[in-house]
């Protein structure tokens, strides 16, 4: 069995999309998932599969959280391996030592092309910093997350592709329950 992170987009944020953490637990083992584990109550959990794909746990998580939970929304998954080359590709370490909370790691449905890549560098309209390195953006926000205007919905539309963000102390903290770290 192999060691996977799953990350929901946009639950529990403002009383839209609610889910409880035991409730998703409960879903990934009526699934068959193994040692099942949640962290904080952004839609964050390490557990583990014999399912041999991160796009078919994508898929499969997805059709029964619509329809044991009632929600709609997109899971990136990412294995522990793969979680241990996001963190050692940080192009930040200088940032992510002296303020983690203000640095983000997109995760990515697909690769972005260098071409959106360029367009999203044009559109940074403050101190902002973005980096793609496969399928994944770092974001170092210096004056706050916030009140910038490189949101979520501005990268996804650059990029092209659908993500979720998460800070850097999350990043590690999920890595470190992962053995990723």
């Amino acid at each position: 069995m192999t060691t996977h992170i799953g990350l929901l987009r946009a639950v529990n944020l403002a009383g839209h999309r609610k889910v409880g953490m035991a409730d998703l637990r409960a879903l990934l083992v009526g699934l068959g998932m193994q040692d099942v584990r949640s962290v904080l109550q952004s839609g964050n959990v390490v557990f583990r599969s014999d399912v041999h794909t991160t796009t078919q746990l994508e898929g499969l998580l997805g059709d029964a959280a619509a329809k044991r939970l009632g929600i709609e929304t997109d899971f990136f998954v990412r294995t522990a391996s793969d979680w241990k080359a996001v963190i050692a590709a940080n192009p930040f370490p200088e940032e992510t030592e002296r303020d983690p909370s203000h640095v983000v790691t997109v995760f990515l449905k697909e690769r972005p092309d260098r071409a959106d890549v360029a367009g999203l560098q044009r559109a940074i309209t403050g101190r902002e910093l973005a980096r793609a390195e496969g399928r994944h953006l770092y974001v170092v926000y210096p004056d706050g997350i916030g009140r910038s205007r490189l949101t979520l919905a501005l990268i996804e539309r650059k990029l092209g592709t659908r993500g979720t963000g998460r800070n850097w102390n999350t990043v590690l903290r999920l890595g470190a329950l992962a053995g990723a770290s």
